[in-house]
């Protein structure tokens, strides 16, 4: 069938909003006529060569979508199901899935930069991101990364859970694992940071320290459980400040930027005997983080967090902790656009305007 998908060429580059081929699910597989798809920093990444990808491609991974095809051996899902496609496969029988540790799965690694594709232009093959595309009208993904969510949940808030939301909840909920009383530094409040500080907030936190050279962003910030807003060009050395504050340093710090001199920051600012510093947004490819070995003998951890340790089931269960008013999504998504103003909203992104923009289809 025919559809339309946004298109990016080359880095640094407007995507071309165009009409695409797309076949129809193979076994194992479902076609999705998407719903709304949110515009997450890893796209820009993406599209700015700060993370690699063989262009062209169709970029997207944040989306909700409906089940409009079922390919053979698809079972547990039917026409018409409201389904959110994770961005992290859940094949179930590696040892990453076995395991019972992780929510990593193998075929996550051979989708990263695969070149399986159920998408084509003018006979050729394109390429979609993570398998997922969601930045076209229509898409066919793996029924192993497919979670159905109630037909109720509003698709510009729903879809923005398929990663930014689940990514800052989890960290916070499932990799932290943030205790009540707890003190917590949050570096960048957009789409991520601020729902991690909503993930310490639910978690009981006594105080929450948002982190944002966007002074706009304070209201938003507080509205999602900060008690503190720091702006770093208002202080001469923010890990000191946050100490001086705390008295030791935080319990838990968090990088939702994605930048290795903010991830050694928020390990300075842990508390030195059990603070725990956790890498959440993803640094561009080529930069490295490091630290003086005696930072960590007292007792700090320095972690990472991938989609916040969430699988499956942790998807759901988080759009029915939104269904429930645990927490509102009505100040992180901050635009709505069509797929014809896709670039706009990239834009956005890129200079901070918008927290988080989502495109309805």
């Amino acid at each position: 069938m025919k559809t339309r998908a946004a298109v990016a060429f080359a880095l640094n580059e407007p995507m071309r909003v165009m009409e695409v081929d797309l076949a129809e699910p193979g076994p194992g597989q479902v076609m999705l006529k998407m719903l709304a798809s949110g515009l997450c920093h890893s796209d820009l990444h993406l599209l700015e060569g700060k993370m690699s990808q063989d262009f062209p491609f169709i970029p997207g991974h944040e989306g909700l979508g409906e089940i409009i095809a079922l390919g053979e051996g698809v079972s547990g899902f039917a026409l018409g199901d409201h389904v959110i496609p994770y961005l992290v496969p859940d094949c179930g029988v590696c040892v990453y899935c076995t395991s019972g540790r992780t929510n990593l799965c193998v075929e996550y690694g051979a989708r990263r930069n695969s070149a399986r594709t159920p998408f084509s232009l003018d006979g050729a093959p394109m390429r979609c991101f993570m398998e997922l595309g969601t930045f076209a009208e229509h898409t066919v993904v793996a029924a192993d990364c497919i979670v159905k969510v109630p037909q109720h949940a509003r698709p510009d808030h729903t879809c923005c859970i398929a990663c930014g939301v689940t990514t800052g909840l989890g960290s916070a909920l499932i990799r932290a694992k943030i205790t009540p009383g707890s003190s917590v530094a949050v570096f960048g409040a957009g789409g991520v940071g601020l729902s991690t500080m909503q993930g310490a907030r639910i978690a009981g936190a006594g105080r929450i320290f948002a982190i944002d050279t966007n002074p706009a962003k304070e209201a938003v910030a507080r509205s999602c459980g900060a008690t503190d807003f720091i702006n770093p060009w208002e202080i001469e050395n923010v890990a000191e400040h946050v100490i001086g504050l705390t008295g030791m340093g935080v319990d838990y710090a968090f990088d939702c930027v994605g930048n290795a001199k903010l991830a050694e920051q928020a390990l300075e600012m842990c508390h030195p005997a059990w603070g725990v510093a956790m890498c959440v947004g993803v640094v561009p490819e080529g930069q490295s983080v490091s630290t003086l070995p005696t930072k960590l003998l007292t007792g700090r951890t320095w972690t990472g967090s991938m989609m916040g340790g969430a699988k499956r089931q942790d998807v759901a269960r988080f759009v029915d902790m939104y269904l429930a008013g645990e927490f509102s999504l009505d100040e992180v998504v901050s635009h709505r656009l069509t797929l014809d103003e896709i670039n706009h909203g990239v834009e956005m992104m890129r200079t901070g305007e918008s927290v988080r923009s989502v495109v309805l289809y």
